[in-house]
């Protein structure tokens, strides 16, 4: 790949990575700074500049509340200013079109950035695609609405800057991408949990119909009827609830209005305590993060409910799953720790139950009229038995939401849907019990061992290299299958199986047809969102 490279705002010119045959270009503005007046609006187009742009750092992460989780390994500035993106390539030439994966980060809309070392594109792009991360406004300055902000709006919309940043970051990759190898007619988005979420709201969203042909969610794929998609990263708020809460932020910042918050330095609307949405009822004491994606009726025009029976969704091919230890399941080896530990309530995490009181309150709380039933199905005498199960159940609560999503999405989508559930257990960076946690499954699909190559047996790398080869397969052509992959059957809507990948590459149940039966009972009588 020839190191320079004309975009539409100027050109910019990458480096070579360790793996000499891709090229990386970093901190490449995909839009305008949103500072000043433009803080709380749509992007704008990235201002041109004059002379080769030395694309070799990473731009600045947007403001956010520092975190470990965030933070480590990354060695980038914190600025508004941070509307950029990075592209790892490994086409020698814009006449070779790869297909490209656009990866969206996690963090609950409240942090993460797409020069997370996780993230490094270098071995997938190694593998034939061409990779794109790029960063997205967080917390209130990605997810703030006020009625003054609604009416300064031509739509009469406000909230929702975070995922016009996801709009704006695909319609630069449609337009510019082919300059670096890229095929703009084989456009997949990709994330986990909050990025996951921002792929399923852009897979309804119509202001992004056109931009991008495949999706791959990472977790939280839920049915509509499921209660934990009103916490989890999929969640999102009604506007009269999300200005509501934003008309009390600019009170609680000693403003009066949206031009006196926006006279103010960024480094005073960052709140460290990770504000939660207590006003949503979600059948237990897991909480939303406060801002979050808003129902506007212009970026995200129906709930999923309606998008999906209407079949308003944008038709594209689809790849979704869920984790072994997360959603509030966790390995044995995790309980005692738990169990020492004081409960908190934080944004979209679901409520760890390791005791038997744990358990049987969450259930009396949680499953109404159905409690009785769910604890037959779930039984425990002791506090042992109450941890194993509470997992088993948020793991069938997991796979049975997935799969009758998946139902629903496909009810009027032609594109082609495969469902996984991850079974890994990695070992853990800081020695603690392996687990195939929240996120576990990103260093194995990037293939890049956190703590270095040598934390991973031979048996780490060839998951890798075979979850690498699923997602470059899929990004290709809609379908994971090919070469000596084990085959990965297309989702049935029949709820019967689902691919299980990690541990074993199989088919494997859903649930038992018991269970099965009451979580879709269940389901059945609970709102739908």
């Amino acid at each position: 790949m020839r190191h320079t490279v004309t975009t539409q705002a100027g050109p910019v010119q990458g480096i070579p990575c360790r793996n000499r045959s891709v090229t990386v270009f970093r901190g490449v503005p995909y839009a305008a700074p949103p500072v000043g007046d433009l803080r709380w609006r749509p992007p704008r187009q990235p201002e041109r500049w004059e002379g080769v742009r030395e694309a070799v750092r990473f731009g600045a992460m947007c403001p956010q509340a520092p975190t470990e989780a965030a933070a480590t390994g990354v060695d980038v500035p914190m600025s508004e200013d941070c509307l950029t993106l990075n592209i790892w390539t490994p086409a020698p030439s814009s006449a070779e079109l790869r297909p490209v994966l656009v990866w969206i980060y996690g963090g609950g809309f409240r942090e993460g950035t797409g020069a997370q070392p996780r993230y490094d594109g270098e071995k997938l792009a190694g593998n034939g695609l061409v990779v794109v991360t790029f960063n997205y406004r967080l917390g209130s300055f990605g997810f703030l609405a006020t009625p003054e902000l609604s009416e300064e709006s031509e739509h009469g919309s406000s909230g929702n800057y975070g995922l016009l940043d996801c709009v704006a970051a695909l319609r630069w990759v449609r337009e510019n991408i082919q300059g670096f190898g890229g095929d703009p007619g084989r456009i997949t988005i990709a994330g986990q949990s909050a990025g996951a979420g921002a792929v399923n709201f852009l897979a309804m969203s119509p202001l992004a119909k056109g931009l991008f042909h495949r999706a791959v969610a990472q977790s939280h794929a839920r049915y509509a009827r499921d209660p934990e998609l009103r916490y989890l990263s999929t969640s999102y708020r009604l506007p009269a609830d999300a200005e509501r809460a934003g008309a009390r932020y600019v009170h609680a910042h000693g403003a009066s209005s949206v031009r006196e918050l926006r006279g103010l330095h960024w480094r005073k609307l960052v709140d460290g305590h990770h504000p939660v949405d207590a006003e949503v009822d979600t059948g237990g004491t897991a909480a939303p993060p406060l801002f979050r994606p808003v129902l506007d009726r212009w970026v995200l025009p129906a709930g999923y409910d309606e998008m999906y029976t209407k079949g308003l969704q944008n038709d594209v091919d689809y790849l979704t799953g869920n984790n072994l230890d997360e959603s509030g399941a966790v390995p044995q080896g995790l309980v005692a720790a738990l169990r020492g530990g004081r409960p908190a309530v934080r944004p979209g995490a679901p409520p760890v139950n390791v005791t038997l009181e744990q358990h049987v309150t969450s259930a009396r709380r949680k499953f109404g009229r159905f409690a009785d039933e769910f604890l037959r199905l779930y039984p425990a005498g002791t506090d042992d038995e109450a941890a194993r199960a509470s997992s088993r159940a948020a793991r069938d609560n997991s796979r049975v939401s997935t799969c009758l999503w998946g139902v629903d999405w496909s009810r009027h989508a032609t594109g082609s849907l495969y469902s996984y559930f991850w079974t890994h257990r990695a070992p853990a960076p800081d020695g603690g019990p392996r687990r195939a946690g929240h996120g576990s499954e990103i260093d194995y699909i990037f293939h890049n061992p956190p703590g270095g190559t040598g934390a991973w047996t031979e048996e780490d790398h060839e998951i890798a290299r075979t979850l690498m080869g699923y997602w470059t397969n899929f990004a290709a052509s809609g379908d994971p299958n090919g070469g000596t992959l084990p085959h990965w059957p297309p989702f049935s809507p029949d709820a019967s199986g689902v691919m299980e990948i990690g541990a074993r590459f199989r088919s494997t149940p859903v649930s038992d047809p018991t269970r099965t039966d009451f979580w879709i009972r269940f389901f059945s009588a609970q709102q739908a969102w």
